[in-house]
């Protein structure tokens, strides 16, 4: 930290929605800079306490993916990206925001899911996902290989489509380390909106063979769409920022002018 002239107070989390009322007292408190060391699901907390507030949000790798940290070019190496996150820039930015009418609404940075990733995120130990990394989601998803993917409906601009797998993305990294929504853009208010269509799961393999050769946008099934708002509906699963999120019905919408983060010059 010293490198980049910083002198920050520490505020450990001890456990879940920790770093929210941390976040949210410290913006009460006259805060004009919140550093989060920890993974999207820690930013994810911490973004909650600091949405409309005017405090500037820094992010620095500490978790599974990292997906907001490769999606701004810091990368997975702490003492890089305290390195790299001294020449950012406060940009002001939209986020995402999540209604289910089951708890209250939930806002999130990288992007909300619904279907077959949500279910992956919801199978996951805890305990095997501290152990195993990323590799814990993979091996999730490896175990659906025998399940008929379970579908759901996705009301966008007016207009219905049935699919297995819904991502509203604000961010091109998926994972920390794959892209999906190639086109999208923290700087950006809307999402981009990938459908997965089928309900076979090895048609599932085949597209993430497309995520991995960078082919998927062209593959059959797949449905690219740009919007505001997103409602989803049937009996599936939900996710946001890698983090379960319960069932439908639900919506994701694009909340402007929202958050102050330190963001690369170079990032568009």
């Amino acid at each position: 930290m010293s490198r980049a002239s910083l002198a920050p107070k520490l505020a450990p989390t001890s456990g879940p929605d920790d770093a929210t009322r941390i976040a949210r007292q410290a913006v009460t408190a006259g805060a004009d800079l919140i550093l989060v060391l920890g993974g999207d699901g820690t930013i994810n907390e911490a973004m909650n306490g600091m949405v409309h507030s005017r405090a500037v949000l820094g992010i620095l790798p500490a978790g599974t993916a990292n997906v907001l940290a490769m999606e701004l070019g810091l990368g997975s190496r702490l003492d890089r990206a305290i390195e790299r996150l001294a020449g950012c820039i406060e940009r002001r930015i939209a986020v995402g925001r999540m209604c289910n009418g089951h708890s209250p609404a939930r806002h999130f940075l990288a992007m909300g899911g619904a279907g077959l990733d949500a279910k992956i995120v919801y199978d996951i130990n805890p305990a095997f996902k501290a152990l195993a990394g990323k590799a814990a989601y993979w091996l999730a998803g490896f175990g659906h290989v025998r399940e008929r993917v379970g579908q759901l409906e996705a009301r966008i601009n007016g207009d219905v489509y049935r699919c297995g797998f819904a991502l509203a993305s604000r961010v091109r990294n998926y994972g920390g380390d794959l892209e999906i929504a190639t086109g999208a853009s923290l700087l950006r208010d809307e999402f981009e909106i990938v459908l997965f269509e089928g309900s076979n799961p090895l048609r599932y393999m085949w597209y993430m063979v497309g995520v991995g050769t960078k082919r998927l946008q062209s593959m059959r099934g797949i449905r690219i769409l740009h919007a505001k708002f997103i409602e989803i509906s049937g009996d599936v699963h939900l996710q946001i920022d890698g983090e379960y999120a319960g069932r439908p019905p639900a919506s994701f919408e694009i909340v402007p002018d929202a958050l102050t983060m330190l963001i690369p010059p170079a990032y568009q």
